[in-house]
């Protein structure tokens, strides 16, 4: 995901929800707890209640295929209109695969992550025992990948434990975009509960929370029938069993709805004639779990440092707040803007995606479990390297990887600089210099897209365990311009390249495939193209920040441009003069520009002083 849609979906959602019919939530004005929670049942089911204006939920039966081409395409990442695949998606950097509507579902069988997508019970129709309308309610099915469904199976929802992770044939666990299963952290906000649950990715965790928060609404007169499934607790009103509604009233508080819910809840209520309330108003599920809830906030978190700065990325530390309850994450700005959510209660993380030799500001507040937010921490500004020809385009240390494990298979990540990779028939639990990566017959493989000259490859290589010394094949576009060797020593192998321009790189073939052999310290240096080459990967603009009227691209070509503010507001269109774009007009604040050039786009953040 490009982190400027992440700022901008982020901050319309928090200021404008799902646009339900006029009167639609009237009849719930003034309620709170399980009255709240019955009367969202009324407005939102089968029933003629007498309400005014009345909407009945209208069972389509297995007819969701149809539904899926409008309500769950990825209009939001790479909007590339694939199958947007919550167990797939990518939020950082390129997805693993992806599926497009219809052609692309299971239509037999399937063993091993990325072959298909078939629809998932976000509530185990086993619950239920298939029966309608629940099994085709849309709000609560979505399509997602057959083999990370068949991990998921039946489980709960929970917060795994990375010492506890399950195994299962065909499969890694994490899953190529992070989801997992394995025993419940009984710690923090998720004790309570020790058995093997599923957790999806922080992206998606709120989306998860407020349709369970759904389904316990809509179903309201049934619930206490299925009291067996661990996540719920018999009761009709209450509904969802302790830890479970701690845990997924924390991912409702720390993800907030995004437009990607928004636009679904509004394409199912054409569908099916009835809403999630919970996205139309996120305020209901603490209204109706919360009957006393807590209203004291997080200290504030102090001692804020950035460090480390690579082209695109920035590290933070911090000091840790404390709560009357407990802390769960922090949310992190940039430029005084909100920019993501932690998700845990780490005192660190990386800011990725950044604008290459742009000066970042950040500052972040402390979250607990009710969504009570501390104040602003100080301030630490820092700023990210410059790519020129004489940089390291990355300097890979692998150290970002998946959790060790001694299992082959295929592991996906985003680097220490920011790019992401991936592996196969690979093991994470060895070291070179650091950690490394341990292919045996497998590939190394960069999966971002960089469109520029890469000029010279540089990589150390080890054997481990038994076997002999042998070859890796360096393959750029597809073709191969180098041997890697390796043997029982540490041996670190450059060759130079020159290839323009470079879009794809591998490391493949190993000339005896029952070899392990670790991969550390990769780096690779880059150029610029040259004017007839460049693409707009490479159009830069200065000076950013900005306390001008004049912002100078890097290229005297005419290009089409459109300039939006943080919130998604146009503001200003039309074509550079002289690789100038006038800017004078604009207040002070972070925009996006779009730039484009035939059938290429680009944007890029502008901080207007």
């Amino acid at each position: 995901m490009k982190q400027y849609y992440i700022l901008t979906f982020m901050l319309i959602s928090l200021l404008s929800f799902g646009q339900a019919p006029t009167g639609y939530y009237d009849s719930a004005n003034g309620l709170t707890g399980f009255a709240l929670k019955s009367q969202l049942k009324r407005i939102i089911n089968d029933n003629n209640n007498g309400l005014s204006p009345e909407f009945l939920h209208n069972d389509q039966g297995d007819n969701l295929d149809n539904l899926y081409g409008t309500s769950d395409l990825d209009l939001y990442y790479e909007n590339d209109s694939t199958i947007l695949d919550i167990y797939s998606e990518n939020p950082s950097g390129s997805d693993p695969y992806n599926y497009n509507f219809l052609t692309d579902e299971c239509a037999g069988n399937f063993s091993s992550e990325g072959e298909c997508y078939n629809k998932e019970h976000i509530i185990p129709r086993s619950v239920y025992n298939e029966a309608s309308p629940m099994v085709d309610d849309a709000h609560t099915v979505i399509p997602t990948d057959g083999r990370v469904n068949g991990l998921r199976s039946n489980l709960p929802f929970g917060r795994v434990d990375d010492n506890q992770l399950i195994s299962q044939s065909g499969i890694s666990n994490p899953t190529m975009n992070g989801s997992k299963a394995g025993g419940n952290l009984n710690s923090g906000y998720s004790a309570g509960y020790t058995n093997t649950v599923f957790e999806p990715i922080d992206e998606f965790k709120g989306d998860v929370a407020r349709i369970y928060f759904y389904f316990v609404t809509r179903y309201e007169d049934q619930v206490d029938n299925w009291s067996s499934y661990p996540m719920f607790d018999g009761s009709n009103d209450k509904a969802i069993a302790d830890p479970f509604l701690n845990i997924l009233l924390t991912w409702h508080n720390n993800d907030p709805v995004s437009q990607k819910e928004i636009d679904r809840n509004n394409t199912v209520f054409n569908y099916q004639n009835n809403r999630n309330p919970f996205v139309d108003n996120p305020s209901y599920a603490n209204a109706i779990w919360n009957a006393t809830p807590d209203t004291t906030p997080p200290t504030n978190p102090t001692n804020l440092i950035t460090s480390n700065p690579t082209v695109s990325s920035i590290d933070l530390n911090w000091t840790a707040s404390t709560d009357n309850v407990a802390v769960t994450s922090y949310d992190i700005y940039i430029n005084s803007v909100f920019s993501f959510n932690t998700g845990n209660t780490n005192t660190n993380t990386t800011a990725f995606g950044l604008i290459t030799d742009t000066v970042y500001c950040f500052t972040i507040r402390a979250r607990d479990a009710a969504g009570n937010e501390s104040d602003f921490s100080n301030e630490s500004c820092d700023a990210t390297l410059n790519d020129g020809s004489d940089l390291n385009c990355t300097n890979e240390t692998f150290d970002n990887m998946p959790a060790n494990s001694s299992q082959y298979t295929n592991v996906m990540w985003v680097g220490n600089n920011g790019f992401s990779y991936s592996a196969t028939d690979a093991r994470t639990d060895q070291t070179l210099d650091g950690r490394a990566i341990t292919i045996r017959n497998g590939t190394l493989q960069y999966t971002d897209s960089f469109s520029t000259v890469i000029e010279s490859f540089s990589i150390t290589t080890q054997r481990v365990f038994s076997g002999g010394s042998g070859t890796f094949d360096l393959v750029i576009n597809g073709t191969v311009v180098g041997n890697i060797p390796y043997s029982d020593t540490p041996t670190t192998t450059t060759i130079n390249a020159d290839i323009t321009p470079f879009n794809t790189l591998e490391i493949n073939n190993n000339s005896i495939p029952s070899n392990r052999v670790m991969f550390d310290n990769m780096s690779w240096t880059c150029g610029l193209l040259s004017s007839a080459e460049y693409n707009l990967n490479n159009i830069k603009i200065y000076p950013n920040p900005s306390k001008g009227s004049i912002l100078y691209l890097s290229s005297n070509e005419v290009f089409e441009y459109e300039i939006f503010s943080i919130l998604g507001t146009k503001v200003a269109k039309g074509f550079t003069n002289n690789g100038e774009i006038n800017i004078g007009d604009l207040e002070g604040g972070m925009y996006l520009i779009q730039l484009f050039l035939g059938n290429q786009n680009k944007t890029i953040k502008l901080v207007k002083q």
